[in-house]
Formats: structure tokens, sequence, C-alpha cells
């Protein structure tokens, strides 16, 4: 028997599945009228990383679902992947997670069993890597592999941290380099070599643990992970739900190394094109930026890093605390000033 690459089941992989952000916008548009919940800290407003309900005065309970097709070909790692991707967004949140439940949709006909359990294992890996069970979840036979995780977590009401909350004056921090989306592309067409797949893998499998120490630190306001609509997307959110413009810095930005050349010769995902048709009139970039960076920027994150807008002062000692969390790339790339909601990239 042949052997059966994930990739190949599927039209789309990783976050790059998702809906392009202007499409979505237009399908939640009614859904977003809100009703009125008062223990309801976060709902889908203001486009956050998850729900937060209030318990109690001294607890919040967050809780999100991310799942999607592979975007690669290995089992194991596919599964760890849509782990890390889920469990991301409760530590966007501030949160701490406690538990999670597997979302499983496979072709049952398809795939051999070992393949489907090898999938189940590495998402079991990630969740004991972050201390929580997989304490149940469901199965469903699909036409194309799909994975990933119901995740909930707890955060004290007043550390939660939003996308909406940043504040003028305030330093940007991007916790991992960008470029999966692109890497992710040239594995599947079978010119990636081992040394840049085990770079994506490094960057996919990171848990952005350091979120729950993040909410704790002083100056931190606002708080959201990179995913499927790319560093602009998800900046924007910031910009729109603060009220503020954001200056970025072109070179500042890190990149995956290994993405580089990549990039430079026009890899990567059609959501990338998705994502600048959606808010490509909120960007502004430099004269002669060239057009492969502002690809870059566009690029789905599938688990990617923890975006921080911080007190400049305060700035230095989130660097730290990224760093002494294994996050070496972590970079200040911009800063966020009054202005209508856009972004000028430099």
């Amino acid at each position: 028997m042949a052997e059966i690459k994930l990739t190949q089941l599927s039209h789309g992989g990783g976050c790059g599945c998702k809906i392009a952000p202007a499409v979505l916008e237009s399908i939640l548009s009614t859904a977003r009228e809100k009703m009125v919940f008062p223990q309801l800290l976060v709902g889908t407003e203001t486009s956050d990383d998850a729900a937060v309900y209030r318990l109690n005065d001294q607890q919040a309970i967050v809780a999100t679902t991310d799942f999607f097709m592979p975007i690669v070909d290995d089992a194991f790692d596919f599964g760890r992947i849509a782990a890390t991707n889920a469990l991301s967004d409760i530590y966007a949140m501030g949160a701490t997670p406690i538990m999670a439940l597997a979302i499983v949709g496979m072709p049952v006909n398809v795939l051999p069993v070992a393949t489907i359990r090898a999938i189940l294992d590495g998402g079991q890996a990630v969740c004991a890597d972050a201390g929580i069970p997989i304490a149940g979840g469901h199965s469903i036979d699909s036409p194309e592999p799909i994975y990933g995780l119901v995740a909930l977590g707890v955060v004290h009401p007043d550390q939660l941290k939003r996308n909406c909350d940043a504040r003028a004056g305030d330093v940007l921090i991007m916790g991992k380099a960008l470029g999966v989306g692109i890497l992710a592309q040239a594995m599947k067409k079978g010119v990636l070599d081992e040394a840049g797949y085990q770079a994506l893998i490094a960057t996919t499998t990171q848990l952005n643990k350091v979120g729950a120490t993040l909410a704790g630190m002083a100056g931190v306001h606002a708080l959201t992970d990179v995913t499927g609509f790319g560093l602009l997307g998800h900046l924007l959110e910031i910009c729109k739900g603060s009220g503020l413009q954001a200056q970025v810095e072109m070179a500042a930005v890190p990149l995956i190394p290994a993405a580089r050349p990549f990039a430079e010769q026009g890899y990567g995902p059609g959501a990338i094109e998705r994502n600048q048709a959606s808010f490509g009139q909120h960007v502004r970039f430099a004269a002669g930026l060239p057009d492969w960076q502002q690809r870059v920027l566009a690029d789905p994150q599938t688990s990617g890093g923890l975006l921080v807008a911080v007190a400049a002062e305060q700035a230095p000692a989130v660097l730290a605390a990224f760093r002494a969390a294994g996050f070496d790339h972590a970079a200040i790339i911009g800063q966020l000033q009054e202005g209508a909601p856009q972004i000028v990239v430099s």
C-alpha cells in the first residue's frame, strides 16, 4: 500500500484553512448583536481569542475551540501542532489551561488506524506538557482529516488580557518569528529540507505558556496570538478594538531564517492573498518595500506567537520574560499611537 500523505487529503492546512477575515466579518455581522449576560466578560464583539465567563470575584473560565486540516504529513507532528495551536488561545487571554476535549474528524476508510492514533497521541503529548488532561471529545467520519481541541482555562478576572485594551504609546512585542505558512507550502511542494522542516516543527509546537506570566506583569495592556490572519490581520484587530494606529518597523519583525529564501521566491499559501484582500485598505506600506516582505506580514501563522501591547517602560521586562521562557526570536516590532485604526509599515 502506497504511503498516504496527510496534506494530500485536504484542500488546505493549518490556520491557512481559516475563512478569510472579510468573509468571516460578513458571516458574523448579525451574530455579534450584543446579548446581555453580565458574567460574560468576553464574547464575539471584539474578535478576541476566547470566550470568558466570570464564575466569581476570583475566577473566570476561558473557553475556546480550534481545529484544522493537516499542515504536515507526519501524523504525530500534526497532532502536536493542532493541540499547541488550540491551547495558544487560552494563553493569549492570560489564562492557564485546565482541561481539553478532542475534536476528531477522519476519513476512516482511507487512513490506517495507526495513523489516526498517532495524531491523537501527538495532541496528548502536548497536553501532557501543558499539564492538563484530554478528558473526552467527539469524533466523526469525514472526507478530510480534521483534528483540534476544545480548551478550557482559568484566569483571575483582574488579570484577563483582551485584544482591545491597548493604549497609545504602547510598544508592540512579537513573541515568535513569522514564516510558518511559507515553510509549510515549501514542504508541500517537496523543496523543504530537513533543517527547514525541524524549524517549522520547533516553532509550531512551542507552547505559549508565557502568556500566563505576562498577564500578571505591570504595563501589559493587550494580548493576542498571531495565527491565520497573519501579523497584520491580528494587529489590526488590536487597532480597531483599541481605537489606535500601529507603526511597524519591517526590519524589526522576526522571520524564521529558513523561511526567508522561500519568501523571496514567492512561496506562500493562498491565504496570504485572501488576507491582503480583506484588510489591505487599512495598511500603508513604505514606498519601495519589497512585495515579498508585504506578503510575509500576511502569512497565516499556524500556532504562531503572542503579540503584546505593553507600556514602553515595561517592554524590557516583557522581553526578558519571553527570553526566559525560550522565545529567542521575541522582538519589539513597533508602537501604537493615537489615530484612526490602521497599520503603517516602514
